[in-house]
């Protein structure tokens, strides 16, 4: 594009051999000066690229130094061939300079050199976050979000389902998350909340007749910052559909993620219908409910081999195995590493067995093995020589944990897991209801507004934990990118759910009056599910950590540095909102 300013006729995208001859006016920052005797170079670094500046005389640059706001005319020379740099769009060219304004000068020292900004300390880099992002990685990083989200509003509409906006200040709701709340000044004693999530008013949508709803929605939650999840604040791609079944939410799910991943990503994906894989198996064959499917290994099931075993660590445990091919060829390092790393995830030890060329099991759990139970291990495990056999044994529930866990590092210490593609699947049929860790009672494992199997019929005459819902994950390379739910929107259904998981008619009325109360109004049957962006761009850009692709993050304590929040506030806005500040003591 170009301008008719004061301040520029072009921008660098608009830099190329075909402008040479041309006399142009760009604007920019100094990104370095460079003396060749003589001769100034200097590149000049605007939103769209770099341009590399000369000027013959020196007078030019004599009040200029680096991250100067500048605006430079003069004409569009063709550089020396073997000074081409074919790195950048406008490496055969440069500017030849005449003139040379400065728009805005550096006045402070520069906190650090803007093209190794990623290399200093993180809250360094976002106390000064708007000089990380002139650094070109950061840059594109947010430029590469813009255009995802872009894409991500025309194929949804596309699709035909309609961008509609929900409420930011709301009431607070039990969506298992600390709420981040807002006094009210007007109504003493009250607070609002900022929404976890849209999930009440899109599920109002549905009621309200709209047929396919979507937002970018912004979700707020009072929670730690991990390496994928950021503190306070993040954005889903947020999508309901009326008078859906669990099937019609797949297909949309594998539409829009399909075409992101073939628009932004060269890396393979499979088939466009992902694999559906139920919760209970993912955990028997994963370990985890977020299985890195490009992983070769999986767990195999020992554990009726060892219900009357002599050797007290597997009886009457869940016993599981990790067969791993050719763990031979691997150092007496490796297997104290893997021992090391057992222990450091709170396994009381890590025991294994190697297969040899004469068909015998070598190791230290050998000795505690019958010859009925060796061969059965063998035969369940299809070891081959050079393999081995890592047990992993405890509690229900706990082995398997700790089993993925393996599974998983194993993968990583032996290069198993292919980076080159994409691996996707569906987790679904999650139980309704597990039983408290204290109690025993049954409470609701996940979403509490989901249609159980069987509907009202289960939740009278099954066994609660035994009933499975209609709840789903979407898992791409071991991270959980979206969940959602097909909606329970039978309001005698809902209430026998939630009489189920200890909560009365009063209690749902009033943390859900407005849902309840819809639902009694011809409610259609509904579902949808919720994408992390955040969590998808990580995938896409390949960065570890999440706030690499936010623009302006909190920091992984849940501060804004940048802007000193949280703050005090004043005792006069304080007494505004009825607060008391409590001091610790």
């Amino acid at each position: 594009m170009t301008y008719e300013n004061k301040y520029r006729t072009h921008t660098t995208a608009d830099i190329a051999e075909k402008t040479a001859g041309t006399t142009v006016r760009v604007a920019g920052w100094v990104e370095n000066i460079r003396d060749h005797g003589g001769i100034m170079f200097f590149d000049l670094r605007d939103h769209y690229g770099v341009l590399q500046v000369k000027a013959y005389d020196e007078d030019l640059l004599k009040d200029v130094s680096r991250e100067f706001a500048v605006s430079v005319s003069g004409e569009i020379v063709t550089r020396d061939k073997d000074t081409f740099n074919l790195k950048i769009s406008t490496g055969t060219v440069e500017l030849s300079a005449v003139a040379i304004d400065v728009l805005g000068r550096v006045s402070a020292e520069l906190p650090f050199e803007i093209p190794q900004s990623k290399s200093v300390g993180e809250d360094t880099r976002l106390k000064y976050r708007y000089l990380d992002l002139r650094n070109r990685a950061v840059h594109d990083r947010i430029v590469f979000r813009s255009r995802l989200i872009a894409e991500t509003r025309r194929k949804m509409s596309d699709m035909g389902f309609l961008e509609l906006q929900t409420p930011i200040i709301t009431a607070s709701s039990p969506e298992g998350a600390r709420d981040f709340l807002v006094p009210s000044r007007k109504h003493h004693g009250k607070f609002y909340a900022l929404p976890q999530a849209p999930q009440i008013f899109k599920q109002l949508y549905m009621v309200g007749g709209i047929d396919r709803y979507f937002q970018v929605a912004p979700c707020f939650r009072d929670e730690d910052a991990r390496a994928d999840r950021t503190a306070g604040e993040f954005y889903q791609l947020d999508m309901e559909l009326a008078f859906a079944e669990q099937e019609d939410v797949f297909r949309s799910g594998e539409e829009i993620i399909s075409h992101l991943l073939a628009t932004f990503s060269d890396k393979p994906f499979g088939e466009t219908k992902f694999k559906r894989i139920a919760f209970a198996d993912s955990l028997a064959t994963y370990g985890t409910d977020k299985p890195d499917l490009r992983n070769p290994l999986f767990l195999i099931d020992l554990t009726d081999l060892f219900e009357t075993s002599d050797f007290k660590p597997f009886r009457g445990k869940t016993v599981k195995g990790l067969r791993v091919p050719q763990m031979s060829v691997k150092s007496k390092k490796f297997f104290k590493d893997m021992e090391a790393y057992a222990l450091s995830v709170g396994m009381k030890g890590l025991g294994y067995v190697e297969l040899d060329e004469n068909g015998k099991l070598l190791g230290p759990i050998d000795k505690f093995l019958t010859d009925e139970q060796r061969s059965e291990v063998k035969t369940r495990s299809a070891l081959e020589v050079g393999d081995v056999l890592y047990f992993i044994a405890d509690a229900a529930g706990v082995a398997e944990k700790f089993a993925g866990l393996i599974r998983t590092e194993v993968g990583k210490q032996m290069g198993l897991i292919d980076d080159t593609r994409f691996a996707i699947c569906w987790v679904c049929d999650f139980p309704m209801y597990e039983a408290n860790a204290e109690s025993g009672s049954p409470e609701f494992s996940h979403n509490p507004f989901s249609m159980p199997y069987g509907g009202l019929d289960a939740l009278n005459n099954k066994n609660p934990l035994d009933i499975k819902a209609y709840q789903y994950d979407l898992v791409i390379n071991g991270v959980e990118l979206a969940s959602g739910a097909i909606r329970n929107h039978d309001p005698e259904t809902m209430l026998k759910a939630f009489e189920i998981a200890g909560y009365g008619e009063e209690d749902v009325k009033a943390r859900f009056g407005a849902l309840y109360g819809a639902f009694k109004f011809g409610a259609p049957p509904h579902g949808g599910m919720a994408f992390g962006v955040d969590r998808l761009l990580m995938l896409l850009t390949e960065e570890e950590n999440i706030r690499e692709v936010i623009a302006f993050p909190l920091n992984s304590n849940g501060q804004d540095v940048m802007l000193s929040a949280p703050s005090e506030v004043s005792e006069v806005q304080l007494r505004e909102a009825h607060i008391t500040i409590r001091h610790k003591g």
